[in-house]
């Protein structure tokens, strides 16, 4: 009975439409391609919100908006592959994520001189440059938004659609509860090597700054940080890649502190995706982290904390 039933609502969407049935089998086809992609994506981003924010942050989002547009972007794309997965609301998630990709689109044009030849990993998995094969990517995305939400039923239920979005934001908050949480939590190693010498981390303010000496960002981050008056914190540059070059990096944007060759330790207890990156210590307990730099973060935060004035 369930079966017919299901195949009696099935027909009567499809007399609904007027269309024939190789139109509603593509749309239904599409939409479930398209679905399995931005789910994916929301899902990556809602779980992993700290390296989706460092991701924003590449992509020229202010610093400050990194982390909130993560988690945006997250639901959004969660909500919208949901709702194409379902065919009564397959034609809602078409738009939905048709918007999504035209204002992907409409923003990587504005600062397409800015980003032409950086990575666009906006997909787990998928690397991709800024570039013209990214537009005709997303292009053949958003002509299968267009044929799924075209060739569907119109969408119905609107309450239970709310309850969706609904249980995504849930889920979205309590994510990123648990990995605020965890950061929190973090203890640093006791004792690391910086300036040649045994160091302690568990005592005091320390800012630790990971960076590549031939990272554009990692120098412009420096440079910034170099502008404020640290006090009693301690600085220690971590380089991770050609640490031979360390000296030369500090003393060209003028950031003082020690270096200290112990990134791989380090590393293992404060995991990021991409430098640069920061992490604020207060008697070896973990404060803040910073994955994004710019004129106002983390200098801000830093000053709130009273790491730095």
């Amino acid at each position: 009975m369930g079966v017919n039933q299901t195949m009696t609502e099935a027909d009567a969407d499809a007399a609904l439409v007027g269309l024939p049935p190789w139109k509603t089998g593509i749309g239904a086809a599409v939409g479930a391609l398209l679905a399995l992609t931005f789910i994916v994506a929301g899902i990556w981003k809602i779980t992993d919100p700290v390296a989706a924010s460092v991701r924003m942050t590449q992509a020229l989002v202010p610093s400050a908006l990194s982390l909130p547009a993560a988690l945006g972007f997250g639901i959004a794309e969660t909500f919208a592959g949901t709702l194409l997965l379902a065919p009564r609301f397959r034609r809602w998630g078409a738009w939905l994520a048709g918007l999504l990709l035209v204002a992907f689109m409409v923003y990587i044009a504005v600062f397409y001189g800015a980003l032409r030849g950086a990575d666009c990993n906006c997909f787990p998995w998928v690397r991709r440059a800024v570039g013209p094969a990214f537009f005709i990517g997303d292009g053949i995305m958003l002509l299968m938004a267009l044929a799924a939400g075209w060739w569907a039923p119109p969408s119905r239920g609107r309450r239970t659609a709310a309850i969706i979005l609904g249980a995504v934001f849930v889920f979205a908050f309590v994510s990123y509860g648990v990995t605020a949480a965890r950061q929190s939590g973090v203890r640093a190693p006791a004792t690391i090597v910086a300036g040649g010498k045994p160091f302690a981390l568990d005592q005091g303010r320390v800012f630790l700054f990971f960076f590549d000496p031939t990272c554009l960002s990692c120098d412009h981050a420096a440079r910034e940080l170099a502008k404020l008056a640290w006090g009693q914190t301690t600085v220690i540059a971590v380089p991770t890649q050609l640490p031979e070059f360390g000296s030369q990096f500090l003393d060209s944007t003028q950031l003082r502190g020690p270096l200290s060759p112990d990134a791989e330790l380090l590393r293992k207890t404060f995991s990021f995706v991409d430098v640069p990156y920061g992490v604020a210590l207060e008697n070896g307990h973990r404060r803040a982290a910073f994955a994004g730099f710019d004129s106002r973060e983390p200098a801000a935060t830093l000053r709130k904390l009273g790491f730095a004035k």
